[in-house]
């Protein structure tokens, strides 16, 4: 008999997932895992909106970075298994709660299950857009599935640094996996669309979350997206690194980002000529950041 082994993500480690045998991302079995399913206010002003954003979070991650601001669901300790047609179901009872978007936070791993369950969503009436919204570390095979799907790409580009990407996710390829997946994204979406109340209904945002002591870093980022792609992306540069672990081999990581850290990223950003772009002011570095992942609108 034939087994599928997954080869979604960069990673490529082949798990017979299907069969209960867990990949890198900790996904296994036949079902989807997820925390959390409920309208949010937290994003960028133009996928937020006033309505909030229909977000669903599912539990694992193909990246699993040190840091990670939602460890309680990347490490898969959390979560509640569901079918596809619940799946659905939940991308439709957000809709008509009125959510500006359906928003699938790190979805990477449930590719399959996901376009399944926006395919019986759709056949029931779902049209407002869907917000892919992941790591940046993805594989241009698995994003040209979601093709004709996706209507927004939220995505990270965490790092440009081989070696910080390696010390923090275990992932010297992320720089080039980066890369390759944000043209794919932007190839699929083109440039931002929004209404006209300013809602963002097809483009490409991409995140920076500038990590404390990592400067240089983050300039090399904003350099790479915006020199490729100038204003065809939205950038959002974000200061709100909470450091929830202590990090013994990188002690850099045990702190906030100074005022100062993300006031020069953010001029750099300027001098660059950056003219699309969102910023975070005062202290958001804080955990009420991070939604409490308690299987709500499973």
């Amino acid at each position: 008999m034939e087994t599928l082994l997954c080869r979604l993500c960069p990673r490529d480690c082949g798990a017979d997932r299907k069969h209960g045998k867990p990949g890198v991302c900790k996904a296994a079995g036949t079902g989807v895992i997820c925390a959390r399913a409920a309208l949010h206010m937290w994003e960028e002003p133009c996928i937020s909106g006033k309505q909030g954003s229909g977000t669903v979070f599912f539990s694992g991650c193909p990246l699993g970075c040190i840091y990670c601001q939602n460890h309680a669901i990347s490490d898969a300790s959390v979560g509640k298994e569901i079918s596809v047609v619940r799946l659905a179901e939940i991308f439709l009872e957000l809709a008509a709660q009125g959510a500006a978007n359906i928003n699938l936070v790190t979805p990477t791993h449930y590719t399959p299950e996901i376009l399944e369950a926006l395919n019986i969503a759709k056949k029931r009436g779902l049209s407002i857009p869907v917000v892919y919204n992941c790591s940046g570390y993805e594989r241009v095979q698995t994003l040209q599935m979601l093709s004709g799907w996706i209507d927004i790409y939220l995505t990270d580009f965490k790092y440009m640094e081989k070696e910080l990407a390696a010390r923090c996710s275990k992932a010297a390829d992320y720089p080039e996996a980066a890369k390759s997946a944000l043209e794919e994204m932007v190839r699929q979406t083109g440039s931002p669309v929004f209404d006209k109340n300013g809602m963002l209904h097809k483009g490409v945002i991409v995140r920076h979350l500038l990590l404390p002591g990592h400067l240089k870093n983050g300039k090399a980022v904003v350099d790479y997206v915006h020199r490729t792609y100038g204003n065809k992306v939205i950038l959002s540069l974000m200061n709100q690194y909470t450091p929830l672990q202590e990090q013994k081999e990188m002690p850099e990581l045990n702190r906030p980002v100074t005022k100062r850290e993300y006031e020069r990223f953010i001029d750099y950003a300027i001098a660059a000529g950056v003219e699309q772009a969102f910023i975070q002011e005062g202290r958001t570095a804080k955990e009420s950041f991070i939604p409490a992942f308690d299987y709500e609108g499973l």
